[in-house]
């Protein structure tokens, strides 16, 4: 059996191609915690510009990149409006509460992954003793797999700036967004403050994210990020990778989305699976419950790395190809015939 497996569990998995690698062994070097690294600041620079922000700075992670954000937007005691289902509240362990004192407010997600205007307006605190200071609404595009359009944006925005609130984007995801919509970067981030976008998903560097937004805003982010541990010395190395995912792996974001429809596809034919259609690189099922740990078996046995569960996730990105569509959706339909006639 071949050593290629497909790895179907996120588009974290992803590998730096040996262009990125030969940008980062070439990378110029500096000590970013000085603010001397020549690659940090020229990616803090080009990411700036390229999503319509005064300043950039990069971080380890969106994780780190979203709570700077929130620290620096909202003081102890102060909360942020936030989707049930999004990063910042269900899968960053509690940072902003943990190390900012910050309360979230999560709201329920509608099925579009939106939050609704009327939601919105009424969790907005009053100004009053007995309640936490609303200070910021986060919102996140796209959201397990979902794009969020640009007129709800647009809407949403203008309602936060005209309660006195700031916004904030979890962007991980905002070029698939943009690539699906066929818009511009700047305005796919237009009415949001600030923005944290990734550079280890889908555009495929090995590691960090860069936080867009007044320069102001960013020179606080830089004492949250030292605090954080986020201050890193030659990071040059890994902002070459970050640098060359900006300027080689957007409009191939494309492709991934191609696959996720194909995938989504082929695996619709299996009567056991019930498929939610992609619309970008990412899109859920439902596995019957019994299927599950054989089904985890046979794909470990056939090289597929998937997350199975009754509610299950595939996520296309750019070591996906379309043969390794074909054999996915092989091995699933030979299963599920085999499990349908045993069972």
């Amino acid at each position: 059996m071949s050593e290629h497996w497909i790895d179907l569990r996120s588009d974290t998995v992803t590998q730096p191609g040996e262009a990125m690698r030969a940008a980062m062994q070439c990378a110029e070097v500096g000590d970013d915690v000085y603010g001397d690294d020549p690659t940090v600041n020229r990616l803090q620079q080009t990411a700036a510009e390229m999503f319509g922000y005064e300043a950039a700075l990069f971080a380890p992670s969106g994780t780190q990149t979203n709570l700077i954000a929130l620290m620096v937007h909202c003081g102890r005691g102060d909360e942020y409006l936030v989707g049930q289902e999004a990063h910042t509240f269900k899968y960053e362990g509690g940072g902003a509460a943990v190390l900012g004192s910050i309360q979230p407010q999560p709201i329920a997600n509608q099925p579009d992954g939106s939050i609704a205007l009327a939601d919105i307006e009424a969790y907005i605190k009053p100004d009053d003793i007995h309640f936490a200071r609303t200070r910021v609404l986060a919102l996140e595009n796209t959201i397990g797999g979902r794009v969020l359009g640009t007129d709800y944006i647009a809407a949403a925005t203008s309602l936060a700036h005209a309660r006195g609130l700031a916004t904030h984007l979890d962007g991980a995801r905002i070029c698939n967004a943009a690539v699906k919509q066929g818009i511009s970067l700047r305005a796919a981030t237009a009415g949001f403050d600030t923005v944290s976008v990734c550079l280890s998903k889908g555009l495929g560097a090995p590691v960090g994210s860069v936080l867009c937004g007044p320069k102001k805003f960013i020179e606080q982010g830089k004492r949250w990020r030292k605090m954080l541990g986020g201050g890193m010395r030659q990071a040059g190395i890994l902002a070459a990778a970050g640098l060359y995912a900006l300027e080689h792996n957007i409009d191939r974001l494309a492709d991934d989305h191609v696959n996720a429809a194909a995938l989504a596809s082929g695996l619709s034919a299996i009567e056991a699976l019930k498929i939610s259609a992609p619309q970008t690189n990412i899109f859920w099922m439902d596995v019957p419950a019994a299927a599950c740990e054989p089904l985890r078996a046979a794909l470990e046995r056939e090289q597929i790395r998937a997350t199975v569960g009754p509610r299950m996730r595939l996520v296309t990105h750019l070591d996906i190809s379309a043969q390794d569509v074909e054999r996915t959706i092989a091995v699933f339909t030979a299963f599920f015939k085999d499990w349908r006639n045993n069972s």
